[in-house]
């Protein structure tokens, strides 16, 4: 083996091949540096990477390149999730745009009774919208089927209401996707229920409704639908109810509480006449509702009355004086109190009772 190297290397001494300068070749898909020419197309199709992003000199080699490629797609597979967490948060969000009041209704289903459309709170919801130019919180409607051009009102109907008096468009979102009478129904309630600016009686009036219009078969099966207790939903009916006679006892139904209606039937269930032969006497009164709930239960013990003074005259009781816990106070006057034929005394009877109730406060 030794003869043979030595043999063949005695045969070539001196031979050379000619020298050619080396032109490195580089794969057909690796381009030359970004200040280079570019690569010829390969099958008509161009290959190209895009420059790296970072600063100072661009890599030169492939392995280079493909290093700096992997990096910009991970900056932009980074700036696409941000934008996919951007666009999660509005999903299921619907476009809103200005409306004209008019073209809405309110839905049969509406759970606003007209007194709330004249308390200081709406009185105050009005002003905001004023001032801002509009309602900055959306409502939501319904296109109308078979009237094109209007709507219902899903929820929200303070705000629209608020935009019909002051005569402004009225910010507004568009259900455009089949929505059912009982899927509205849910909404408007989840809705309310999360603002927490509905009165017991409105909510007893909305799940009565509901009831009524055979959107649910029983009340379980409503408090199921809606994420609420049975109790919750059996309280609010009870407001809802209450005989007219005596919801026109009090000066709005919307002072009307779950303990109140529950409290009156009580009484009814154990002697429905005597209640209602008192609500006859209470209507038109304007008396505060814990008073409406003592007259109605005949002043019971322990109930929300506090001090009581009987306004005498001469050594005969012409009336009384009675002081809630809220601090209003009610004067009762007999009726024989007209004819007597002297007002003054009448008059200082009332005086002194004042003071007396006034002293023990």
């Amino acid at each position: 083996m030794a003869s043979t190297r030595k043999r063949l290397e005695a045969l070539t001494a001196g031979l050379s091949l000619p020298m050619e300068p080396v032109r490195p070749v580089a794969p057909a898909s690796i381009p030359e540096a970004p200040d280079g020419p570019a690569p010829a197309p390969v099958n008509g199709v161009e290959t190209r990477f895009p420059p790296a992003s970072a600063g100072g000199m661009p890599p030169r080699t492939g392995p280079g390149q493909m290093m700096a490629f992997r990096g910009q797609i991970q900056q932009v597979e980074g700036e696409m999730a941000a934008l996919r967490e951007k666009l999660r948060q509005y999903d299921g969000a619907l476009p809103t745009r200005k409306m004209d009041p008019k073209t809405i209704r309110p839905s049969r289903y509406a759970n606003r009774h007209q007194s709330s459309f004249g308390t200081s709170e709406f009185a105050g919801l009005k002003a905001d919208i004023e001032h801002a130019g509009g309602n900055v919180q959306p409502i939501l409607v319904r296109p109308l089927k078979d009237e094109p051009g209007q709507f219902e009102l899903v929820f929200g109907h303070r705000r629209h209401q608020a935009c019909l008096e002051l005569g402004i468009d009225v910010l507004a979102s568009v259900w455009l996707d089949e929505l059912g009478d009982r899927a509205l129904f849910e909404i408007m309630d989840r809705e309310n229920r999360e603002r927490a600016d509905l009165s017991a009686y409105e909510q007893g009036i909305m799940y009565q409704r509901a009831l009524e219009e055979q959107l649910f078969p029983t009340q379980r099966q409503l408090a199921e639908a809606i994420g609420v207790s049975h109790t919750w939903v059996r309280k609010a009916l009870l407001v809802a109810q209450l005989p007219e006679a005596v919801v026109e006892c009090f000066r709005s139904p919307l002072e009307i509480s779950f303990r109140h209606a529950e409290q009156i039937t009580t009484a009814m269930e154990q002697d429905r006449r005597a209640v209602l032969k008192r609500a006859e006497k209470l209507r038109g009164h304007s008396l505060s509702a814990p008073i409406v709930v003592a007259r109605l239960l005949d002043a019971k013990p322990g109930f929300e009355r506090t001090e009581r003074v009987d306004i005498d005259v001469a050594g005969h009781k012409l009336g009384s004086l009675v002081r809630a816990k809220s601090g209003e106070i009610t004067i009762t006057i007999a009726a024989q109190a007209a004819l007597d034929p002297n007002p003054e005394a009448v008059e200082s009877a009332v005086v002194a009772a004042l003071r007396k109730v006034r002293h023990q406060g």
